[in-house]
Order: C-alpha cells, then sequence, then structure tokens
C-alpha cells in the first residue's frame, strides 16, 4: 500500500519540481535579498546617478535641473525585462543613456550600430558610468522592491525606502 501511495505521488511531485525550475530561471521571478536591494540602491542613488533625472524616490522630480526629464517610475507598469533593457540600451532620442558600455558597438541594442544612430540625429548622451551585468540586475532588484509601482512616496513609504526615518521623510508629510 505504502509503494503504491509512492508511486502515484511520485509523478506530480516530479512535475512540481520540473515547473519550479522553469519558472524559476524566468526572468519576472527574480529573489531579491536585503543586500541587493540596498546595493541596487547605491547604484541608483551614487554610480548610475539615476536621481538626477527620476529623483531619489524615481517619481521623476529630477534633482538637477539640467538633467533631462526622467519617467516617473513609481507609476511605470514597465517589467522587468523591458527595464533591463533600457537601463542597458537607454532609449535612442531621449536623455536617457545606455549603461552597457558595449550598447551599439555590435548590434545588440535594437540591432542599431552607434554610426545608425548618428545616421539618424540621434547622439547618445553618455552615462555618468558604464554597469556590468550584475549591477544592472541589483540595480532592477532595488526597483521592483521599492520603486516601481509603488504609487507615489508617502511619509510610510520614504521611511521603507530608506530603512529609517531620515529628515527627507518629513519633505513627503505624515
Amino acid at each position: 500500500m505504502i509503494e503504491h501511495k509512492i508511486a502515484t505521488q511520485w509523478p506530480a511531485t516530479m512535475l512540481l519540481a520540473i515547473a519550479m525550475t522553469v519558472l524559476g530561471s524566468n526572468s519576472a521571478v527574480h529573489a531579491q535579498s536585503m543586500e541587493d536591494i540596498a546595493a541596487g540602491r547605491q547604484i541608483f542613488l551614487q554610480k548610475a546617478d539615476c536621481k538626477a533625472c527620476h529623483g531619489w524616490a524615481g517619481d521623476g522630480r529630477k534633482m538637477d535641473e539640467q538633467m533631462p526629464d526622467g519617467a516617473n517610475l513609481r507609476e511605470s507598469p514597465i517589467d522587468r525585462e523591458t527595464l533591463i533593457k533600457t537601463v542597458k540600451c537607454g532609449r535612442p532620442g531621449t536623455g536617457m543613456p545606455a549603461f552597457d558600455r558595449l550598447a551599439y558597438s555590435d548590434g545588440r541594442c535594437f540591432g542599431l550600430k552607434r554610426a545608425d544612430l548618428l545616421a539618424r540625429g540621434l547622439v547618445p548622451p553618455d552615462p555618468p558610468a558604464t554597469l556590468a551585468p550584475n549591477e544592472v540586475e541589483l540595480l532592477a532588484d532595488f526597483l521592483f522592491a521599492k520603486v516601481i509601482g509603488k504609487g507615489p512616496m508617502d511619509h510610510a513609504t520614504c521611511i521603507d525606502y530608506w530603512g529609517s526615518d531620515l529628515p527627507v521623510c518629513n519633505e513627503v508629510g505624515k
């Protein structure tokens, strides 16, 4: 009787294991550790300087008036794959730079090379820094955990964003 029960449960167990493996490899399913989120926040705020155009909260309230207007990422319906492609390749014809140092060297971005962009009058802006593939993933981890689709910034969200009640959180009201 026990052998029969094990034999009938085995296919279901295998199907579950296979499904978890397949879903686990999907880019939409991505584990995020607190350390990864903190590292992504540092990339957003410092190395990539995303705050200059998108604001420190990712709400489009840029920190530098000389920089292009960035999208409000808190209200953006973007998926992970599109976000990563946008960070790596930028958005030709806009102020969004490509953070992949080889973005337009070999056609990896939209099938275009730098000469193609220049021929169309699209001079891509230089990023503040280039990002390694793992840094792009960390940035995406942070954005999906704390910014994208999270709605307007309020006092409680600000505390969660920073991990403590900083003076900047008083600016968004209580």
